[in-house]
């Protein structure tokens, strides 16, 4: 079952009872700003999906106090299935990931006929939310308890970002950022297997672990387990990348590379890779990586290739891939970012 990462809510006879162009002092429903603050502190996002004038609705949820509350909201008078495609693309995650609550079934049909992969929910079984599976993920990470701020802090620097008029190197300097790799510690394993679950876009292979799996190869002395956090001046976009490296006879093979969407466009990828490179030309030892197409991981395969990475002849079962680098072209990092390498892991 996948996991929702997040809900999209209509407003009228939804949120609240009434209908707000009708009557302003339209009250919430019972027991739905608990409802609402719970999820978010599991780390599942809010979004607005309502057919309605934007500041009336706006108004009263900022009466509520539930505004900050709710990514990029819809609040106009498009059909529903086309501002849940703009959330999700706003989002950066994929449709099956998201759950729409309506109270008028023709609004849950038409999602349902647009966008077959969307969760679509009755608002009149709300209160049974918060025990649903996949409203509950294993394990609630500090990252996820700051997933909605990070998604905030992206907002801001994307607006920056549009609105800078200079070269693009110039703002990405201006960010100061700061990206530590280092080897894995028990205390990460939770974040570790909440990032294998919910990152299928930038994935090499689509393999999951679970915390006993991550474990077990954490102490087995066959594999490298590494995590990546970014830093910048608007705050922590948290672990945002994991790399599992099994130890072979003259060889490190790349078993998983994972990276968050929310770092796509900062090269990340590209440097978390040259920095491995660099440490497996030093160690004498060849380098090579996993890779199975699927139709959402593209973007993890040209991040490959941009680092020179060439698929081989030979392939395993169930389309999986093999990529052998020959390590005669090791780049450094850019100057727009500070890399925080840990050598013990290797």
């Amino acid at each position: 079952m996948k996991e929702i990462k997040c809900v999209v809510w209509d407003l009228d006879n939804t949120i609240w009872d009434g209908i707000i162009l009708e009557d302003k002092n339209v009250t919430i429903k019972e027991g739905m700003i608990d409802i609402i603050k719970t999820l978010d502190s599991r780390g599942i996002l809010h979004s607005i999906s309502s057919r309605n004038d934007f500041q009336t609705a706006s108004d009263k949820l900022k009466e509520l106090g539930l505004w900050d509350y709710f990514l990029y909201p819809e609040i106009n008078w498009n059909n529903k299935s086309l501002s849940i495609k703009n959330i999700s693309e706003n989002l950066n995650i994929g449709l099956d990931t998201v759950m729409f609550i309506d109270d008028q079934q023709y609004e849950r049909d038409e999602v349902k006929y647009s966008l077959p992969e969307v969760k679509c929910t009755d608002a009149a079984g709300y209160k049974s939310l918060p025990v649903l599976p996949e409203l509950n993920p294993r394990f609630i990470t500090e990252d996820s308890v700051r997933r909605r701020k990070m998604y905030i802090e992206d907002i801001n620097r994307k607006n920056d970002e549009e609105n800078y008029t200079g070269p693009k190197e110039e703002f990405l300097k201006s960010l100061k950022m700061e990206l530590k790799l280092k080897q894995a510690e028990e205390n990460d394993l939770q974040r570790i297997e909440e990032l294998t679950l919910r990152t299928h876009q930038l994935n090499t292979t689509g393999r999951t672990y679970d915390y006993d799996e991550l474990k077990s190869l954490l102490y087995s002395g066959k594999h490298i387990l590494l995590t990546a956090e970014l830093n910048d001046i608007y705050g922590s976009y948290g672990k945002i990348g994991l790399v599992l490296i099994e130890k072979l006879s003259g060889e490190w093979r790349i078993k998983l590379f994972i990276l968050s969407c929310r770092v796509m466009n900062r090269g990340i990828g590209t440097i978390l890779l040259n920095e491995i490179m660099s440490t497996a030309k030093n160690e004498g030892v060849k380098l090579t990586a996993d890779f199975v197409h699927t139709d959402r991981n593209r973007m993890m395969y040209i991040t490959l290739k941009f680092a020179n990475f060439i698929e081989m002849e030979n392939q395993n079962g169930n389309g999986m891939v093999v990529l052998n680098n020959d390590l005669t072209v090791v780049n450094h990092a850019p100057e727009f970012i500070n890399l925080f390498a840990e050598k013990e892991w290797n």
